[in-house]
């Protein structure tokens, strides 16, 4: 089975408008910028997009924002993007706020095959809202469910012919369980390598999770926020 595909264009050409979609990175780090401009390109819309951020106004999933193509946002963090919050409070964007550790462990157990778990965070609050209760331990929990996607794109900095995968720092967050909790993983890396080139104790996830890869180019690598110290006149 030949997984190398051209570029992001040929590898996402099959993600139909209303698709569930998993796109990894943390903050806009490691994000898998040249999936989402092929899916701002291509045009489809009635996305739900699961994903820890919702991006910038003009970057990473903000595009896909700005464009209208995606229907609902499943993330714990989303402060930096203004259209976001324009959409919610209009009305025109579904959204499920999951706390970070809820969304990370959700995602885990579906690359685990788990269908739900218990976990005291969220309750007695909105988020507890027509979800099983249980005690254990003298300690309220809620049953969260697993979440899956139809496609999950990640972003790697290296990666060989057979989809194995290798990370760098805090790109590896949500990225390696997103990559075994979809149907069809999608990896665009910064060095397509050939088989053997990545030593086996660096390899983060096994080419066996992904179905098609492809290098990637003009990685823009923002942060969201940079903060400095203005330095002391004495």
């Amino acid at each position: 089975m030949n997984k190398v595909f051209t570029n992001a264009a040929s590898a996402i050409a099959d993600i139909p408008s209303n698709a569930t979609l998993m796109l990894g990175g943390f903050g806009l780090n490691g994000i898998p910028e040249n999936c989402i401009q092929a899916l701002v390109d291509k045009g489809v819309n009635g996305l739900t997009c699961i994903s820890n951020n919702a991006g910038v106004d003009d970057f990473g999933l903000g595009l896909l924002l700005k464009t209208r193509q995606i229907k609902k946002m499943i993330s714990s963090y989303v402060g930096e993007n203004a259209e976001f919050e324009r959409q919610l409070l209009s009305g025109e964007l579904e959204v499920d706020l999951v706390p970070q550790g809820t969304l990370a462990t959700r995602i885990q157990m579906a690359a685990m095959g788990i269908p739900a778990f218990f976990t005291p965070a969220g309750y007695g609050t909105e988020i507890a809202a027509g979800k099983e209760v249980r005690e254990f331990n003298g300690k309220m929990h809620l049953m969260e469910l697993a979440l899956h996607a139809d496609f999950a794109l990640v972003k790697a900095w290296r990666g060989d012919h057979l989809g194995n995968l290798q990370f760098r720092k805090t790109t590896r967050n949500f990225s390696t369980s997103m990559a075994k909790a979809g149907s069809i993983t999608i990896a665009e890396v910064e060095e397509l390598v050939a088989p053997g080139e990545i030593d086996p104790d660096l390899v983060h996830v096994a080419g066996v999770y992904v179905h098609r890869i492809f290098q990637g180019t003009n990685y823009e690598k923002r942060i969201e926020r940079r903060t400095v110290q203005i330095a002391s006149s004495h």
